[in-house]
């Protein structure tokens, strides 16, 4: 029997998947995290993997790494990363519980990227059933920390995929349903500004407010964004009484850049803000970077035997560089032949819309399976 022609059910994945998306997994929760990968590592190795948890660091939950028998284990293969944390705090579930409706199927993670991830683990199953090999071995790495950036297990991904034949990301589709063939540079910035406090009542002009200096920093920040390179902030934390001049906020800024050199200039443009202003001391401290990614031949060839394998499923997979940063960043760029963005479609990623399209399961585990079996 051919890949492309298992039995995928999408009800039975749906059943499979539901557990994994009913476990939150906020990120910033390690316990939470850990418990999603202790899920996953009891599904993969109920499929036959030998799973090992890799300690979380840093404050992350843990990681987990399966590998699957085969007779050339420990030679260059395939590496399928994907990460269990999700952007949705505990409690998520109460807004946006796991429901199916008109061939949509909701819940937190549900797009990025547990449906996508749950994908890969059917496809490894359906190929055991059907009594099919792949011709090299594949590893299964799952994080803790992708939605914050990769802070802690930058360096497990990219031991995992040195010398790998191919890594495939089950990120979610783009919006037309295509894959990513290449990532534009990400880089995050801390911000702080550290004023002078005073009570907000009958003192107030002997403060310097941290909280206005950051808003009037941020607006020029946000002023800064090109076609080329884009600043935004996504995070700020200050104040504790509203009777008191703050004297301390702080912020947390994302920058997408096309090229490196135009992430390098504004890299150059957030450092050189620093400095006092008005009484207010301005911090900017770099944080966690993601390079670009440019498409390279292997990566290319991955993308065709990809989108032979979709016609031949009845779906044309386009291909576009992405502005968002995933890992698929960091083995791209290391020359590591590399497909991104080949989980389920939806919509509503990040937010209390988040759905995926059901028949994109059995679509996507049969593009999986092919892949698995046909990468040489």
């Amino acid at each position: 029997m051919s890949a492309l022609h298992l039995p995928f059910d999408a009800e039975e994945m749906l059943a499979g998947l539901r557990p994994w998306i009913e476990c939150e997994s906020p990120t910033w929760d390690a316990g939470a995290v850990s418990r999603m990968m202790d899920l996953a590592a009891r599904d993969l190795s109920a499929i036959g993997a030998t799973v090992e948890t890799v300690p979380g660091t840093r404050g992350f939950g843990t990681s987990i790494r399966a590998t699957f028998p085969h007779a050339d284990q420990g030679k260059p293969g395939i590496l399928v990363s994907g990460h269990m944390d999700t952007v949705h705090p505990l409690g998520t579930l109460e807004k946006l519980p796991f429901r199916v409706q008109d061939g949509k199927a909701w819940g937190p993670g549900i797009m990025d990227m547990k449906g996508g991830n749950y994908v890969f683990l059917e496809a490894m199953r359906q190929i055991a059933r059907g009594g099919l090999t792949t011709p090299l071995p594949v590893t299964f790495l799952f994080t803790p920390d992708e939605e914050v950036g990769t802070p802690a297990t930058r360096g497990l991904i990219e031991d995992a995929a040195r010398g790998q034949r191919a890594v495939l990301l089950p990120e979610p589709a783009l919006p037309d349903g295509g894959a990513v063939i290449g990532r534009y540079a990400i880089a995050r910035f801390d911000l702080l500004t550290h004023g002078r406090p005073s009570h907000a009542g009958w003192a107030l002009k002997d403060g310097r407010s941290a909280i206005a200096a950051m808003a009037r920093r941020i607006l020029e920040i946000e002023a800064m964004t090109t076609e080329d390179c884009t600043f935004s902030v996504g995070v700020i934390h200050a104040g504790q009484w509203v009777n008191c001049v703050a004297s301390e906020c702080r912020a947390e800024v994302l920058s997408m850049a096309k090229t490196q050199a135009d992430l390098d200039r504004g890299v150059a443009a957030m450092l050189a803000l620093q400095g006092e202003r008005d009484g207010v001391e301005f911090t900017v401290t770099r944080g966690v970077t993601r390079p670009v990614w440019e498409p390279q031949p292997g990566t290319m060839a991955l993308y065709d035997l990809a989108r032979d394998l979709s016609a031949q499923i009845g779906f044309d997979l386009s291909s576009d560089r992405s502005g968002g940063g995933s890992d698929g960043n960091f083995t791209g760029a290391m020359g590591v032949p590399t497909l991104d963005s080949i989980g389920v479609r939806g919509r509503g990623l990040h937010t209390l819309d988040e759905h995926i399209e059901i028949d994109s399961l059995p679509e996507r585990a049969r593009l999986a399976a092919g892949l698995l079996t046909r990468i040489i």
